[in-house]
């Protein structure tokens, strides 16, 4: 089958089974290895990729489901060498221990800041409750989240007094 992809701004036509998972896709095709296999039924986020906007476990995403879409990974995320804003406070904060669940739980975080800058405590720990870590570092993720609206909150209120 013919699947036309637009992969972190890059069109990409690939000739695949439609029934491909968009996580082989991604890894095994275009050789982009950041977004990781968990537990292949979508129930962990190791997984999550945005496709149109939205998140999804691409574990369990059909690649024919994908096609004509925009996807973005966790490659997709930094400007050049710029990290994104989520990607430098992960850093900040040491989220990651073996670090195998990051990616997906990134992807899951900036889809909640693209859609709500400024969420309380609990909209963050909510929108993140569908990413599992092993390692257990939730409050470091909470916090980096965190440090990223007060971030955004600083830089709105400077832009207002400008």
């Amino acid at each position: 089958m013919a699947v036309n992809l637009t992969v972190n701004g890059d069109e990409r036509l690939l000739d695949i089974d439609g029934d491909t998972p968009l996580l082989w896709v991604l890894r095994d095709e275009l050789g982009l290895k950041g977004t990781k296999f968990g537990c292949g039924a979508g129930l962990c986020g190791a997984c999550t990729v945005h496709l149109n906007g939205q998140p999804v476990r691409s574990c369990s995403t059909p690649v024919e489901l994908a096609s004509g879409g925009q996807v973005v990974t966790i490659e997709g995320l930094s400007d050049g060498d710029r990290l994104h804003a989520l990607q430098d406070a992960w850093i900040e904060h040491g989220v990651p221990q073996c670090g195998y669940c990051q990616s997906g739980q990134i992807m899951s975080a900036v889809h909640l800041l693209a859609n709500n800058p400024t969420p309380s405590r609990g909209e963050i720990v909510a929108a993140m409750t569908g990413n599992l870590c092993r390692c257990g570092t939730y409050s470091r993720i909470i916090a980096a989240v965190e440090s990223v609206v007060v971030s955004n909150t600083s830089d709105s209120s400077q832009g207002r007094e400008a």
